[in-house]
């Protein structure tokens, strides 16, 4: 599609899939069923579920572009990780899916309907530095700020992210924020959710860029998946902290550990 023309695009934005392959297909397979063509991941595709390396193969099978989460770094940065878990996800992936990851971009970015958007992990400093909802209006600008991290693009008035594993919609000061949730690992809500935007492609809202920016439409959905189904995986693979994961994911309720990152 030629940028200006009316047809809407749509573009399924999802987060934090954290090796649970059993919910990733099923939002996968929930995509696919709406028509919609152009998907990106926000990062953390490994950690706490334990098939990180399944993860990574369907991404690049797909070719979804996928920003840098703060698991994908630690993993693929640190040959020792610091505790057992954090070790035995790492010890599963290929030297190949390690590179793939440590070379993840920091931000994606696109613009729908005129209006330049903006896609991290988890906030313009880095996939490291953690923004809980709701903000503060410093925060809230803050995710527009340019930085090293995001490098030189268009200034946003749309920013979505990932990280915090629950997902919301904030609209102040002329900027719009989104959490896209955690596939894998909600912990605000049963099930796996994402984000569909919608717009024109490229610069025209209606006649073209003279007229300004146009409407961005952003919906939420849950996808239901089989919760017990994987949960059995992890403990059928003996994976260190298999009953905290099965917690989270039947529950919602965070472990609560201090290695325990999201």
């Amino acid at each position: 599609m030629a940028p200006g023309t009316n047809e809407l695009h749509r573009v399924a934005v999802l987060s934090d899939v954290h090796g649970n392959v059993t919910a990733y297909e099923a939002v996968l397979d929930d995509i696919d069923r709406r028509g919609i063509r152009h998907v990106l991941n926000l990062g953390d595709v490994i950690g706490k579920g334990p098939r990180g390396s399944e993860c990574v193969r369907l991404t690049r099978e797909r070719e979804i572009p996928t920003v840098r989460g703060n698991w994908d770094t630690f993993i693929a940065r640190d040959a020792v990780q610091p505790w057992e878990h954090a070790q035995w996800v790492r010890d599963r992936l290929s030297d190949d899916e390690l590179a793939w990851l440590a070379a993840l971009p920091n931000v994606h970015e696109l613009v729908l309907s005129g209006q330049p958007i903006r896609f991290f992990h988890a906030s313009a400093v880095s996939e490291f530095h953690r923004v809980f909802a709701p903000t503060t209006e410093d925060e809230h600008r803050a995710f527009v700020a340019q930085t090293d991290f995001t490098g030189g693009g268009p200034v946003p008035t749309i920013v979505g992210y990932g990280d915090i594993h629950g997902a919301y919609l904030s609209v102040d000061y002329g900027i719009t924020v989104f959490n896209a949730g955690s596939v894998g690992n909600a912990l605000d809500g049963p099930g796996a959710p994402y984000v569909v935007l919608e717009g024109t492609p490229g610069a025209g809202a209606g006649a073209g860029a003279a007229e300004g920016p146009g409407h961005v439409g952003i919906s939420f959905v849950r996808v239901p998946y089989d919760v017990e189904a994987e949960v059995a995986v992890a403990e059928r693979l003996g994976m260190p902290g298999a009953d905290a994961y099965a917690l989270e994911l039947r529950e919602q309720r965070y472990r609560g550990s201090a290695v325990a990152a999201t």
